[in-house]
């Protein structure tokens, strides 16, 4: 059975599933020839680790992501001339609001990562031009993958200066320095657990949490009164989780006290419960209480090593940053392009005076116009318990400007920071609505208490 559940940004991309679906496939390795291990640079784009794969000689863009078995292909265009071998129809069971959907098998490809090669690769690959996580990104996303990685090298993470590095498991060699800690994991059906701990509720709980580099949240857990698993009563609120494959995901936003493991702990660290119409979780790895995604992987620098299920973790400069919410209560998407129509001066040369005069030439600055195109933004969800929806914004209400400057000036990864600011903080945002333009001004609030709105 294969479950699969992406979302993006602090609202989450949760790479979260496939799980079970039983590939057994005989395959090809990844090998590295001449070297003994291999640099790749990698885009960070809201807690994800996004590299380029190469696969039958055309290069994609891929989520690095250690909670799939199998790469997906997703986001295939026309323009993306892939040439797919010995494919064939199939259905991943668990995805799609039908409990299935249809996609393509294909196996015996080619694929590329830096100089690591594979030429016998299977992958999947979905039509649905529904699934699509690039507009919440903001940056173009073709694919996942994950284990394939994972099992022929032991992978070094490094979030401080964006990298990861493919060591050959046979040369490589642990770090010694007493900064780095070992800790085992255990590998079932191809994704990688740690035990943990969380205080919440003031009491202390051991958990098995998922380790998901492809989930931009810090920490999930699955809620469960009987084991106390449960946010406290005066300290959440429902909001949007993400998006999924087969819908929005809803849940409750929490804090847990602690989370600890190895020698660290983690103070304050933002979790979310995910609904349980969203998450069937005796589908699930049954031990498994949530998942660590990549708010807390991201202030470690690691080395997963499979063959002896240990992973090497050191603290890095993220460590002490502070968890946000968005106290906005609203998502943006990219919402395509707009035409824009932008000024430019336009130097003039003024010919009329003699030239052996000093003054001789006028510089004059004619003003024209271009139509240049730009990003446009979108919002797609909006908490109803915020004030920037009692005082009017709406699903669908197209941005065009931030605190004064056009929207399309601003990446969406720098509008989400500004919608993640502190309480108190006033937004003004002007907004295109069916052709009406209109104007509203609000104040972040307390995501944890319901504020009346304010001027």
């Amino acid at each position: 059975m294969c479950e699969f559940l992406k979302s993006f940004y602090k609202y989450t991309i949760l790479s979260f599933l496939i799980i079970n679906y039983g590939f057994a496939i005989a395959q090809g390795d990844f090998s590295l020839t001449d070297k003994l291990s291999e640099k790749i640079y990698f885009e960070f784009s809201s807690n994800l680790i996004i590299i380029p794969v190469e696969i039958n000689n055309v290069t994609l863009s891929f989520v690095l992501d250690t909670g799939v078995s199998k790469p997906i292909l997703f986001n295939l265009s026309e323009q993306d001339s892939l040439d797919l071998k010995n494919t064939q129809s199939f259905f991943l069971h668990g995805l799609g609001g039908d409990g299935k959907i249809e996609a393509l098998k294909s196996d015996h490809n080619k694929f590329k990562i830096g100089s690591a090669v594979n030429h016998d690769q299977d992958l999947y690959v979905v039509f649905d031009k529904a699934i699509n996580f690039a507009p919440r990104l903001g940056i173009l996303v073709h694919g996942i993958i994950g284990y394939d990685i994972f099992k022929d090298f032991v992978v070094e993470i490094n979030y401080n200066y964006k990298y990861i590095r493919l060591h050959k498991p046979s040369s490589f060699k642990p770090k010694t320095s007493k900064k780095w800690k070992t800790l085992p994991i255990h590998l079932y059906k191809k994704k990688p657990y740690v035990d943990a701990k969380v205080n919440i509720n003031d009491e202390d709980k051991p958990v098995k949490l998922l380790l998901d580099t492809g989930s931009s949240d810090a920490l999930w857990l699955f809620e469960d009164k009987e084991e106390g698993f449960t946010p406290k009563q005066d300290m959440f609120f429902i909001d949007y989780l993400g998006k999924g494959l087969s819908g929005s995901i809803y849940g409750k936003r929490s804090k847990v006290k602690t989370l600890g493991f190895s020698d660290f702990n983690i103070e304050n660290v933002n979790v979310a419960f995910p609904d349980s119409l969203s998450i069937d979780v005796s589908k699930t790895f049954k031990g498994r209480n949530g998942s660590l995604g990549g708010g807390i992987l991201k202030r470690f620098n690691m080395f997963f090593d499979y063959s002896n299920e240990i992973l090497h973790v050191k603290k890095n400069r993220f460590f002490n940053e502070p968890f946000t919410y968005n106290n906005s209560g609203i998502v943006i998407e990219h919402n395509g392009n707009m035409f824009v129509e932008e000024r430019i001066k336009i130097p003039a040369l003024d010919n009329s005076r003699p030239t052996h005069s000093l003054d001789a030439i006028r510089i004059d600055q004619s003003i024209n116009y271009r139509l240049v195109l730009k990003p446009a933004y979108r919002i797609v969800e909006i908490r109803t318990s915020s004030n920037a929806y009692k005082i009017g914004l709406r699903k669908g209400d197209i941005l065009i400007n931030i605190n004064g400057k056009p929207a399309y000036d601003h990446q969406l990864q720098e509008i989400n920071r500004i919608l993640h600011g502190k309480t108190g903080k006033t937004i003004r945002m002007k907004i295109d609505r069916l052709g009406e333009i209109i104007f509203f001004k609000f104040k972040l609030d307390n995501a944890f208490k319901k504020n009346e709105p304010s001027d």
